[in-house]
């Protein structure tokens, strides 16, 4: 379950990262340890995300949080990078996985199968393109739940 507070964190950091350029791509705040954890995961949509934007990240956001009052308790910040997500979602992903071998789920099923397999040629703004066996596949963007690599 989302911590109540998640949808407003996410609105405070995302400015943040922009000014730094970097993307927010998700938050956690466990409230179940002590102090409670709030974890913002970030990326550099450029390069590899590395730690001097982290500490960067870190020291504005929670400058931000400070100012908002939106966590009045004590808490402990983490700002961290994600790693390398299976799951391609920007044009960068798809840019640096063209050729490799990937998987397209869809919902609801494009030409009666959910789940397609195959090399990735690339993507445009309605279509992802995969070649299976020497055969180029088209799939509409409007029924792709998600794309990852193998």
């Amino acid at each position: 379950m989302v911590h109540p507070l998640i949808p407003q964190l996410l609105e405070l950091a995302a400015p943040v990262a922009q000014k730094l350029g970097l993307e927010v791509v998700g938050a956690t705040f466990q409230t179940n340890q002590n102090p409670p954890v709030l974890r913002v995961d970030i990326r550099n949509p450029d390069q590899d995300t590395g730690l001097d934007e982290c500490e960067q990240m870190s020291h504005f956001l929670e400058a931000a949080l400070e100012d908002s009052q939106l966590i009045t308790q004590s808490y402990v910040l983490e700002i961290s990078s994600p790693g390398i997500s299976k799951r391609l979602i920007t044009d960068r992903d798809f840019i640096a996985f063209k050729g490799f071998p990937a998987i397209v789920m869809t919902d609801p099923p494009y030409k009666d199968k959910s789940q397609w397999e195959g090399t990735l040629n690339s993507r445009d703004e309605t279509t992802v393109y995969l070649n299976q066996k020497g055969r180029n596949i088209a799939i509409p963007r409007d029924v792709i739940r998600w794309v990852e690599f193998c």
